[in-house]
């Protein structure tokens, strides 16, 4: 398999568990889905086959968490009909059209009718799902950014949050907080731990703020207007859960010892995980390292492999740089896309193909 699709890194303990089980559906607890925009769709195929197939044929309780494209992700995975659900993601996805310069109005509109259109009235359904617990994340700013009157002042906001970041994460908390809003019955442990420097806090989910809580999840500032004051979640601005955690790095064995604990499964775009948005091109920003190395024990992630990028349209995942690179070519864009999705099968079947028979020379160490 030294061509494979897929490239397979894990902690110690989830490498010491598939060494003595292999890789079973029963022991999966946690399934993170990381922002990222249209690179998302690269998984629909994947996610068919991981929520339609796959993980019923071992019920458990679980917790599904993302942010962004990953939260929206997840809500897919929670109604009845998954296959359905992502097919209906991936072509909602494919069909957004936006003229030059689009204001943040239009954008924030196309995004509200883009998550209507995804849940359709599945929204009982993921909220009572009988296994999956969804777990949304988005980003409530504070001191400048917790109600920021005009364009500017929300630059001078971000533009301090973005230099305290580069100081140290930590002081990126000083300016938003984690917010995590959860159709689980049971309290949430972890969000209680005070496992890193960010404040975090914990809403329920309900039909009345289902929606408005996945907007928030993906509102990428300046982009679309910040969703204000999401029902049953602390009041104030809300902007995407990626600016805290983008690919999330976060306590792993803790979320999962709320379900029963296990192992957990992360189909990712990349074997880096970087922990938020500001981090991207700080290349030695990443989880895995110093104090919060545990965080990883238990994870597998699962993302497309160099020989499988080099088979996609212009050699990449999709971006959003492809909004830019087709301009007004929706329809080039949208052809360019569907040619990845289909791509993406080739992960499907590297991923049944490594749970029917594990070839654990294909892992490496997180």
């Amino acid at each position: 398999m030294t061509d494979s699709p897929i490239a397979v890194h894990a902690g110690p303990k989830a490498l010491a568990h598939m060494r003595e089980h292999g890789m079973r559906a029963a022991d999966v607890a946690v399934i993170p889905a990381a922002a990222g925009g249209p690179k998302g769709l690269i998984f629909e195929r994947f996610d068919q086959w991981l929520f339609g197939q796959w993980l019923p044929s071992a019920p458990r309780e679980r917790i599904l968490i993302g942010s962004s494209i990953g939260a929206w992700r997840m809500a897919a995975a929670c109604q009845a009909d998954p296959a359905a659900a992502f097919r209906r993601l991936a072509d909602l996805y494919c069909g957004q059209r936006y003229p030059h310069k689009p204001s943040p109005q239009y954008v924030s509109q196309v995004s509200r009718e883009f998550v209507a259109g995804l849940m359709a009235g599945h929204e009982q359904a993921v909220l009572a799902h009988p296994q999956h617990r969804l777990h949304v994340l988005a980003a409530r700013g504070l001191r400048r950014l917790a109600a920021p009157a005009s364009k500017a002042a929300t630059a001078a906001g971000f533009g301090l949050a973005i230099l305290g970041n580069l100081a140290g994460r930590r002081h990126l908390a000083g300016h938003l907080e984690r917010v995590v809003l959860s159709s689980a019955a049971a309290p949430m442990s972890w969000t209680a731990s005070g496992f890193d420097a960010f404040r975090t806090s914990a809403a329920p989910l309900d039909a009345d703020n289902l929606l408005p809580a996945l907007l928030a999840s993906g509102t990428l500032p300046f982009i679309m207007e910040p969703v204000r004051n999401i029902p049953r979640a602390p009041a104030g601005t809300y902007w995407d859960g990626g600016l805290i955690d983008y690919h999330l790095a976060l306590p792993y064995p803790q979320i999962a010892a709320d379900c029963g604990g296990g192992l957990t499964l992360f189909p990712h775009f990349t074997s880096r995980i970087v922990p938020g948005w500001f981090d991207k091109s700080l290349p030695w920003r990443h989880a895995g390292r110093g104090p919060n190395r545990g965080w990883l024990d238990n994870v597998i992630v699962v993302s497309p492999s160099p020989s499988f990028l080099r088979r996609l349209p212009r050699g990449k995942l999709p971006d959003r740089n492809d909004f830019y690179h087709y301009a007004e070519d929706h329809e080039g864009r949208a052809r360019a896309w569907k040619r990845a999705i289909g791509e993406g099968e080739r992960l499907r079947d590297a991923l049944a193909a490594f749970v029917e028979r594990p070839d654990l020379s294909l892992v490496r160490p997180i």
